[in-house]
């Protein structure tokens, strides 16, 4: 049986490993969207007036687009776009971009 289980369990792998790879360029497509205004992979110019998302905690990026989606959080564009990221997609954005190494983008 354990021969089984480890031949099943190889056998899955690689559909498992193609499954991570989807989902990584499904997130990093969805984080292009934010580039326009938040910069490349987060990291806004360094004269930007809105900030950079690179290395910004998993919660508090959750925290303040769940504020948008409510109106607890006033905004120009935010409240709009927040309302339509499903909270799966948040928090894949959220553990994208805490990922992403602080800086300016250049």
């Amino acid at each position: 049986m354990r021969r089984f289980l480890a031949l099943a369990l190889m056998a899955a792998l690689p559909a498992l490993a193609q499954d991570d790879a989807a989902k990584a360029l499904r997130t990093r497509a969805l984080a292009a969207n934010c580039a326009g205004c938040h910069g490349t992979e987060g990291r806004a110019p360094a004269d930007s007036l809105v900030p950079g998302l690179a290395g910004m905690p998993v919660t508090h990026f959750i925290a303040q687009m769940k504020a948008f989606q409510s109106g607890a959080r006033q905004g120009t564009l935010m409240p709009q776009l927040a309302k339509g990221f499903s909270e799966v997609q948040i928090v894949q954005l959220a553990q994208y971009f805490s990922a992403q190494r602080q800086g300016a983008a250049k």
